[in-house]
């Protein structure tokens, strides 16, 4: 089986909301995904949808399975961590290690107490006495110490400071990801993924604005920095979004001619966060911008 998610035309409706619009997507095994939107776009729908835990139109399999007719099946090769870590507040933590070896066949306790080592977080203390922080870190621990061939974190380092949540990112490259495994992360923090990620899924009001490798998104799009009276001679070069910022104004275009840019001024590579924002703000601000700019 080469795709570890396969959809074709995905639809989900709430009333007249079209949380999902058509969604197609092959994903394979061994990528690390972000699917990456604003609030409201549809990344929970989806999500809920691979995970068995919303009903949807359209073709989906995960793992060759069914999500709605075979989740228990699929739930022995899929680990899922939500935004917000809920753990039983009157166990101690020893009783949750404990109560999860006995649940999942694929759990380690080894590797459990591996991630914790690197943390605060005793096996004698309970939930109710740990700091939300500390509840995230015991929820990702668990779920990183289970052999899932599919792994999906929503906002998995929410509530968590900036020295925890890079340690997590580094070990999930390098000691939990492989070529047999899988991971879809969503997150508003793109800046602290965009060095992980093979693959990139923007989504809005339902649909994908963007689904590509981080090769070819680095190959496609260019970013140009100019002085004010250069951003008129850059404007005819037809970029997709324009910003001032310090005074500069930077340009992004779609499969540029790089040799024309460099002609005007310095090129970049965008980030993910900078492409964010030019593919999926607002036209009329962006208009706007440009109005003002002029």
């Amino acid at each position: 089986m080469s795709e570890i998610i396969k959809a074709r035309n995905l639809h989900r409706h709430f009333g007249q909301t079209r949380a999902l619009d058509g969604i197609d997507l092959d994903i394979p095994a061994g990528r690390i995904v972000g699917l990456i939107g604003p609030n409201g776009a549809g990344k929970t729908t989806a999500l809920k949808a691979i995970l068995g835990l919303g009903h949807y139109q359209g073709e989906l399999e995960v793992l060759g399975l069914n999500p709605a007719r075979q989740r228990d099946r699929l739930m022995k090769d899929v680990c899922f961590i939500a935004d917000v870590a809920v753990l039983p507040r009157w166990a101690r933590v020893r009783q949750i290690i404990e109560l999860t070896e006995k649940l999942h066949p694929g759990f380690s306790r080894s590797r459990c107490l591996h991630y914790l080592e690197r943390t605060k977080i005793r096996q004698n203390a309970k939930i109710k006495a740990l700091s939300k922080g500390m509840v995230v870190q015991l929820h990702l621990a668990l779920v990183m110490a289970i052999d899932a061939r599919l792994l999906v974190l929503d906002e998995p380092t929410l509530g968590l400071d900036i020295l925890f949540r890079k340690r997590f990112y580094s070990n999930l490259l390098n000691e939990y990801f492989d070529e047999e495994r899988t991971i879809v992360i969503t997150t508003h923090q793109v800046e602290e993924v965009e060095h992980i990620l093979t693959d990139l899924i923007f989504i809005r009001d339902g649909k994908l604005i963007l689904n590509s490798g981080m090769e070819d998104i680095h190959e496609r799009y260019t970013e140009l920095m100019v002085r004010p009276d250069q951003a008129e001679q850059a404007r005819n070069l037809k970029p997709i979004n324009e910003r001032i910022l310090f005074g500069r104004h930077i340009f992004l275009y779609d499969q540029a001619d790089i040799s024309a840019l460099q002609e005007i001024g310095e090129i970049h590579k965008p980030s993910i966060a900078d492409l964010f924002v030019a593919l999926m703000g607002d036209e009329d601000s962006d208009m706007n911008d440009r109005e003002q700019a002029a």
